[in-house]
């Protein structure tokens, strides 16, 4: 504490507390959460006296947005930063300014490493309870694997933070926890003992754990809050980090609930927006390709939603009065509700809960839910999809977050995308396709740059995987990819099979695709019932006696 016993202190003063050297988790998910002042003043402070200097940062998802003003670009300074260890990172499209963190990994003037979101979470936990790191099955056969890249995102990086390990018998990916020595956190109110908490937060992400582990190794926890109230005041069940983890507190008034959004009740669940109040999804192709992902859906599944063209299918539900058929689960801890879009993803309005993206992550990591729906920007014959790295255009990827987590159970994945790329453009009118000027660059490749998920494991698991794009679907069979479905109006030789790099296979069933989906109006979708029950898995940790060995393989 202060002199005067408080834990409430300057900005400046805070950023005074960050050694040399030392090891800095940030609690963050873009612009949502984000502890941007705190930021800031490390920056400012740098700039001003040179210190502090190489330091390691950890970020579980991405802190900042796609602008470069915010999050990890205020550390973005040769000499700040030696190490960042993220699960994303700011991303933006290609016509706008590379965040500046994107130009020193390009440049090789930091190491980075891009590791899954759920597990670089369960790391902050391993920390927090002195246990020696994450064995699991998330990341096998993906870049994570050291035998491919571990993880590295440039030539500047060379540890291995990854190693293959065989237990009872099976191989898993062994990750070592990371000591911290400050962990940045976030919520919206402080008391004076400095006990936080996040009634005005649209997620709780891992700040606990983060801050869990910079106690366990002796560090500093700084909280950044909007608002300061008495001591006793908060109701204990609202206080998500209690005071005795708290070192400092700092105030920022001005912050952003999220990117470009300084305060929706409807996020953190004060109040529920009508259901009327949400846009539908404006009519194109992403909507098409949106509506025939949602067709896979059935009534009571609960289903993982990530970002891109799979982001519009809740708005394709609540266009056919479809709104409550599913319950929507996304990393950020947003359990229900309708998830967001554009610069307010991540968030979720009229959620059911909100739970910390560390629990989420156990939930996704252990395949308890029913679907995934997600993009694509490559994929190739095996079946894998790439999401996390293109090397032509970096910036405008984030890495891959939760993407390696959620796929390496999930029972059956959705991947939506375009066949082309690079100058496509469309035309849609009763009830069919016809493609005006084709795209130069294909998507389904020989081989994609960065295996964000391996096709070889979804078949090992006997997990079910479409591809939907704007012509056409396809199905990971055991002997490869098949065209299932072909859009009206678009020839299978010309338009499909002579624009991909791949061999297809023609399914002997092959149908068209739902004309329906081809028009502007409403479709009057109906999904089929779900299932009750899953089928039976095998234990991941199969019951052997004598217990297991733990073998660098």
């Amino acid at each position: 504490m202060t002199a005067d016993g408080s834990k409430v202190v300057s900005l400046a003063a805070a950023a005074a507390l960050v050694p040399d050297g030392s090891t800095v988790s940030v609690s963050s998910s873009s612009g949502l959460g984000c502890p941007d002042a705190m930021l800031r003043a490390i920056g400012e402070r740098f700039a001003a006296t040179g210190a502090p200097r190489e330091l390691t940062t950890l970020h579980p998802i991405a802190a900042g947005d796609m602008y470069g003003i915010a999050g990890i670009d205020h550390l973005a300074r040769p000499g700040l930063i030696k190490r960042v260890i993220a699960g994303s990172y700011p991303s933006g499209p290609s016509s706008m300014p590379s965040p500046a963190i994107w130009r020193m990994i390009h440049e090789n003037e930091v190491e980075a490493y891009n590791l899954p979101s759920g597990v670089l979470f369960h790391m902050h936990a391993d920390a927090a309870a002195g246990r020696p790191g994450v064995l699991t099955k998330v990341g096998l056969d993906t870049f994570v694997d050291p035998r491919r890249q571990g993880g590295r995102m440039n030539d500047a990086t060379t540890e291995e933070l990854v190693r293959v390990v065989a237990f009872d018998g099976e191989e898993w990916l062994y990750f070592r926890a990371i000591p911290v020595d400050v962990a940045i956190v976030r919520g919206t109110t402080a008391d004076e003992r400095g006990n936080i908490s996040m009634e005005h937060e649209g997620a709780y992400l891992g700040a606990l754990d983060q801050a869990l582990a910079a106690r366990a190794n002796g560090g500093v926890v700084i909280a950044q809050v909007k608002r300061l109230t008495t001591a006793g005041s908060l109701p204990p069940q609202r206080v998500h980090i209690p005071s005795v983890l708290v070192d400092r507190v700092v105030l920022d008034p001005d912050q952003m609930q999220t990117t470009q959004t300084s305060y929706d009740p409807a996020i953190s669940g004060e109040v529920r927006r009508p259901l009327a109040t949400f846009e539908a999804a404006e009519w194109g192709a992403d909507k098409v390709i949106a509506r025939r992902a949602a067709m896979e859906l059935r009534q009571g599944d609960v289903v993982n939603l990530g970002f891109g063209i799979s982001a519009l299918i809740p708005r394709v539900l609540l266009e056919e009065g479809l709104g409550e058929a599913v319950t929507w689960v996304i990393e950020q801890g947003a359990v229900g509700g309708v998830p967001l879009l554009g610069f307010q993803f991540g968030c979720a309005a009229n959620a059911q809960a909100i739970v910390p993206s560390p629990a989420q992550f156990t939930y996704f990591q252990g395949g308890g839910f029913d679907r995934s729906l997600l993009s694509f920007m490559q994929v190739d014959a095996d079946g894998n999809v790439n999401v996390s790295r293109l090397a032509a255009r970096p910036h405008v990827t984030a890495g891959a977050g939760g993407f390696v987590d959620i796929t390496a159970r999930a029972r059956h994945l959705v991947f939506s995308g375009y066949l082309t790329a690079g100058g496509l453009k469309l035309a849609l009118a009763d009830g069919h396709l016809r493609i005006v000027q084709e795209g130069a660059t294909p998507k389904f490749v020989r081989e994609v740059e960065h295996v964000t998920f391996s096709g070889r494991m979804a078949r090992d698991r006997g997990q079910e995987v479409t591809y939907v794009t704007e012509r056409c679907v396809l199905r990971l069979e055991p002997d490869g990819l098949t065209v299932t479905e072909l859009a009206p109006g678009v020839d299978l030789q010309r338009d499909i099979l002579d624009r991909v790099e791949v061999p297809l296979r023609v399914s002997s069933a092959l149908r068209p695709m739902d004309a329906r989906l081809f028009r502007p109006e409403p479709m009057e979708l109906s999904l089929p019932e779900r299932s009750v029950g899953y089928p039976a898995r095998r234990a991941s940790i199969p019951p052997q006696p004598g217990g297991g060995t733990l073998d660098s393989s």
